[in-house]
């Protein structure tokens, strides 16, 4: 069964063409070092909550939009090799493509897709 990378951030609004050009260029490390898929959403509809939500989560502040992203990976042995891959690349190493965001608010993990339907 496939296995997914999963990551919720918190982007400044202004940054939303520079985030594209970012992932964009990551994608393309990622599909060469083994993943099938990569896809990056712009919030549109994410309320804050009470207790928890996405926004509360990643720190959200009034000028920055909720980023929800996801790398799918044929298993979770290919994505440990790919990612290690991933992260030794040149194109991902010495400012090559920086992040548009604060990484240090970044939510992210590894799931076992159970369902796919």
């Amino acid at each position: 069964m496939s296995y997914v990378d999963g990551c919720v951030i918190a982007v400044p609004t202004a940054k939303r063409e520079a985030f594209i050009q970012h992932a964009k260029a990551a994608a393309v490390v990622f599909k060469a070092h083994g993943a099938l898929n990569v896809v990056e959403c712009w919030g549109d509809d994410v309320p804050e909550g009470k207790v928890t939500s996405l926004p509360m989560a990643v720190k959200l502040k009034d000028d920055e939009t909720v980023v929800f992203s996801w790398i799918v990976w044929p298993s979770r042995q290919v994505r440990d090799v790919g990612m290690r891959k991933v992260m030794e690349d040149p194109r991902m190493q010495n400012g090559a493509n920086p992040m548009p965001f604060d990484g240090q608010r970044m939510i992210y993990g590894g799931f076992e897709m159970i369902l796919n339907s």
